[in-house]
């Protein structure tokens, strides 16, 4: 079954019992950890319980399919429903997803957890028409998605935060979930316990500012910022810096990019007659007060026709990383290098 996005917290809270099986899939790895935990915790409490917990690895399946099957009817010594989970996998688990989803022995829960499976994937496309499984797919979080889990991680802490300070944070989160969750949580721990029944506690921009991000270095915001003004330097020490933590290129693309769909954005009300500062209040969420300085000067860098030949490099870009082999990183640094030194010019 393939759901609408309104309803994947619906499954993510409570599994419908006709699904045996679920896939999660995306290049937001850490939300693709993040919910195949959820679902993990809804069949079993630990997820680390060797009884009621099978590991399967994609080669083993390839190997002989059957496993699949026969790790999800086991009867646990223990008591309790079985969770049999894969990750990293791909087509070539189809066969053994196939006998599984034909026949579904006992009442076992399979959760498969992969990266970002093209349409034409044999696996998305076999989950999405079956009746008995269910496809969560994980996409980069945009800032509406990043704005909600800033404001679930503050609930759940007993804490409010301020507006400035929920702009300052949303240029500092990346696109990957469980960066993101890591930062808030330290924001959270920053601010310290709440006491029982006592009021929220409010975190400030200067709250924010001390604790989340490492002074935006690492964030992919910082790459798009750098790229879009055109600073070489800053662009380079913050896509090494990026690389060597582990950013998706994927991401670090897709970060220019909403940063020059946003300038995009004004360019074109500017263009229909529009004063900046205007155009600029269109925006959501809007440019953090701090850089609409240097928003205004990146968005003079740049036209119409210049916004278009970058977004083409951007996308010329994501799909050289996913299908020509060649590294991903060095794909992604000549794209944005090319485009800062647009900018430049």
């Amino acid at each position: 079954m393939k759901l609408k996005a309104n309803q994947i917290n619906q499954q993510l809270a409570s599994l419908d019992p006709a699904y045996r099986l679920v896939l999660i899939y995306g290049p937001d790895e850490g939300l693709v950890r993040e919910r195949a935990e959820k679902i993990g915790r809804q069949i079993v409490d630990d997820l680390k319980d060797a009884f009621n917990v099978a590991i399967l690895e994609p080669s083993k399946l390839k190997e002989d399919p059957s496993i699949l099957s026969d790790e999800a009817a086991a009867i646990s010594m223990m008591g309790g429903r079985r969770l049999v989970r894969i990750e990293a996998a791909s087509d070539i688990i189809v066969p053994a997803v196939k006998l599984f989803l034909e026949d579904s022995p006992g009442d076992g829960v399979i959760v498969i957890s992969a990266g970002d499976l093209p349409p034409r994937s044999g696996l998305r496309k076999m989950v999405e028409t079956a009746k008995n499984a269910v496809v969560l797919p994980c996409y980069l979080d945009d800032a509406r998605a990043l704005e909600g889990l800033v404001r679930e991680v503050m609930q759940e802490n007993g804490l409010r935060i301020e507006p400035e300070a929920m702009s300052w944070v949303l240029t500092q989160l990346g696109s990957d979930r469980a960066i993101s969750r890591s930062e808030l949580e330290k924001l959270a721990l920053y601010k310290g316990p709440v006491p029982p029944g006592g009021d929220p506690q409010i975190v400030t921009l200067a709250d924010a500012q001390a604790c989340v991000g490492d002074s935006g270095t690492l964030t992919l915001e910082t790459i798009a910022i750098a790229t879009s003004g055109g600073d070489l330097r800053q662009l380079d020490d913050a896509l090494f810096k990026a690389f060597t933590r582990g950013e998706n290129p994927v991401a670090v693309l897709r970060a220019v990019s909403r940063r020059l769909q946003r300038i995009q954005l004004v360019v074109g009300e500017m263009a229909q007659g529009a004063p900046i500062e205007q155009a600029l209040k269109g925006l959501r969420p809007p440019v953090f007060f701090k850089e609409v300085p240097a928003f205004k000067a990146h968005v003079n860098r740049w036209s119409t026709t210049q916004l278009s030949r970058a977004m083409d490099i951007l996308i010329g870009a994501e799909i050289d990383c996913k299908t020509t082999g060649l590294p991903a990183e060095s794909i992604c640094a000549r794209a944005c290098l090319r485009i800062a030194n647009a900018a430049r010019r």
